[in-house]
């Protein structure tokens, strides 16, 4: 779920109280912090009804202010909620915590491994896999977004199959741009090159670092074709150079300034509220160069400072059960992570009117059966916004594409050793 909706700034963060000291056989109060909006408002009422007695407090926050409290809150030892999400980039950081952390195998966590993919459990795991630190939530599966009505301005196919078939790699992909740039170029194709390049990389089992954790992103491979491909769309000024979540990034949705979008699942309902009822019908969606791929999703922890830890593990078990996974992806599309949920048959066969009325359910669910897990490294979160704002320099003029490489592996890995 990394959900990463800049403006969320809720002032009520993870330090703002611990749960209600309890009295014997007295009330419960769990509080449960996330960044974003994970869709849980309804899912806490059902489930202080089915619960005499306990009250649940969701609290929001940004992604990266959450995460930052989140390691204060730990370090301090108080001042945390009783049930806590973490972004699957941060994972890797924090598992080097884990004794600030509820062994969840203590509740009976082992006996849920199979509700989730191998790879989703894995991931919320730690000490080869005998530490269940989290029980997931959602995961991005990738597709594709694009303007049905922008394409057929360029000569290009609308169905969303003959669309596919235009760039089943990421070479033919930005070959497609170039053509699109030359029919309409009043309209940019791509919206930025970071989520070209952040599609690309997370198709890749390594990027910025090796599973010894050593730093690799520049001399990766797969690091630098992403980097190229998106860096090359970005000179051609084939991106409108955007970063997503921004208010430009609104604006340019908005006034139909870019016709694709490398986009997860949870990102459709950001493009609908930014495109607005006017939009309705013009986008659609349809498979990511390589079918596959994963951009952000989530786990509930339960930190070991809270007064309520067995209570706090049950909600957590219950939030991330395939039923109530599968309401939330009907409801606020979130894509399911657990196998009953993304393989369910309502989520399967759900549709968007907004998106043209695209399988966005068989969609998500056929990239989520095909991706591969890529490894992020502990210092994950400090390293990848280094090459993320190096291909910004590359879209504004400011430096070669060299150029911006050359200082991203420098600034890359420095922050990977401190």
């Amino acid at each position: 779920m990394t959900r990463m909706l800049a403006g969320l700034t809720a002032l009520a963060l993870l330090l703002t109280g611990c749960s209600s000291e309890p009295e014997a056989g007295g009330p419960i109060k769990l509080t449960v912090a996330t960044f974003g909006e994970f869709g849980y408002e309804k899912l806490f009422d059902d489930y202080e009804k089915a619960h005499p007695g306990i009250t649940v407090e969701g609290r929001v926050a940004d992604f990266e202010t959450h995460h930052r409290q989140l390691a204060t809150g730990l370090g301090a030892g108080r001042g945390g909620a009783d049930v806590v999400a973490i972004e699957e980039q941060y994972l890797p950081k924090f598992r080097q915590s884990t004794d600030k952390f509820s062994d969840l195998s203590e509740f009976g966590a082992q006996g849920l491994k199979e509700n989730w993919p191998g790879w989703k459990w894995d991931q919320g795991t730690a000490d080869d896999g005998k530490f269940v630190m989290g029980l997931g939530t959602d995961m991005g599966s990738l597709a594709l977004c694009y303007r049905r009505d922008l394409f057929a301005n360029a000569g290009l196919p609308t169905d969303r199959d003959q669309v596919a078939a235009l760039w089943p790699t990421w070479d033919k992909f930005a070959e497609t741009g170039e053509k699109f740039s030359s029919r309409s170029p009043e309209v940019k194709f791509a919206d930025s090159a970071g989520t070209v390049y952040t599609a690309m990389l997370n198709q890749a089992q390594e990027n910025y670092f090796a599973k010894d954790d050593t730093f690799i992103a520049d001399r990766n491979p797969n690091v630098r074709k992403a980097f190229d491909l998106a860096g090359g769309m970005a000179l051609k000024k084939e991106t409108a150079a955007v970063t997503t979540f921004t208010q430009p990034w609104t604006v340019a949705i908005k006034q139909s300034r870019f016709a694709a979008i490398t986009c997860p699942a949870w990102m459709l309902t950001q493009i609908q509220e930014a495109g607005g009822p006017e939009l309705a019908g013009k986008w659609d969606v349809t498979s990511v160069p390589g079918g596959a791929g994963n951009w952000g999703g989530s786990f509930l922890t339960v930190p070991k400072q809270g007064a309520h830890r067995k209570a706090a593990y049950d909600l957590a078990v219950w939030l991330t059960a395939p039923e109530q996974q599968k309401r939330i992806f009907l409801e606020s599309g979130l894509l399911p992570s657990a196998l009953g949920a993304y393989q369910d048959p309502a989520v399967l066969s759900h549709t968007s009117d907004y998106f043209s009325g695209a399988p966005v359910g068989k969609i998500f669910a056929a990239s989520a059966e095909a991706l591969r897990p890529n490894y992020r490294g502990l210092r994950d979160g400090e390293v990848r916004p280094v090459y993320g704002h190096a291909l910004g320099r590359v879209e504004e003029g400011k430096q070669s594409l060299d150029q911006a490489w050359s200082q991203a592996a420098t600034e890359g890995r420095a922050a990977a050793a401190n």
